[in-house]
C-alpha cells in the first residue's frame, strides 16, 4: 500500500509538472506574439489577446489605462505602421489558482534602453488572455538621487 501511495504521488507530481511546462510554453507564445504584434503595428492582434478589463501601466506617472483608453492612445501609432518593438528576455512565470492565473516578469530591450515588464494572464474559456501589464524603466540605485533631481526640473 505504501508503494502505491508513493507511486500515485510521483505520478500526480509529474502530471502537474508537465501541465505547468505546457502552460508556460503557451504563455510564452502569447506574450512573445503580443510583443511582435506591437512591433508590426498589428492593432487588432495586439488587443485581441487582452481581457475586456485589461490594464496597462506605462512609464510616465499618469499612464494607467483601461483597455479602451489604451486603445485610443495606441491607435495613432499603430495606424502610422510604427508602434514599439520590445525584445524580451529572462521571463519568469508563476502559475497559481489551480492553473488559471499566471503572473510574470521579463527584461526588455526597448528604445528606452533596459526596461522591465510584468503582467498577469488569466485563463478565460480555455484561452490565456493578458489582464494586466506594467512597463518600468530601470534605474540603478546609485543613480536615484540624480534621477529625482532630473524629474524636479
Amino acid at each position: 500500500m505504501k508503494g502505491f501511495i508513493v507511486f500515485l504521488s510521483l505520478f500526480l507530481v509529474s502530471i502537474f509538472n508537465v501541465s505547468a511546462q505546457s502552460s508556460e510554453l503557451e504563455l510564452n507564445k502569447l506574450i512573445d506574439s503580443w510583443h511582435v504584434s506591437a512591433a508590426k503595428a498589428d492593432f487588432n492582434t495586439y488587443f485581441s489577446v487582452t481581457t475586456n478589463d485589461f490594464i496597462f501601466l506605462g512609464t510616465a506617472p499618469g499612464e494607467r489605462w483601461v483597455k479602451s483608453e489604451f486603445q485610443s492612445f495606441c491607435k495613432p501609432y499603430f495606424d502610422k505602421g510604427k508602434a514599439w518593438d520590445f525584445k524580451p528576455s529572462n521571463r519568469k512565470w508563476n502559475i497559481i489558482a489551480g492553473g488559471t492565473v499566471a503572473y510574470f516578469d521579463e527584461d526588455l530591450q526597448t528604445w528606452m534602453e533596459s526596461c522591465r515588464g510584468s503582467g498577469i494572464c488569466v485563463l478565460e474559456n480555455g484561452e490565456w488572455k493578458i489582464a494586466y501589464y506594467n512597463l518600468t524603466v530601470l534605474i540603478e540605485n546609485e543613480k536615484i538621487k540624480q534621477f529625482i533631481k532630473l524629474r524636479k526640473e
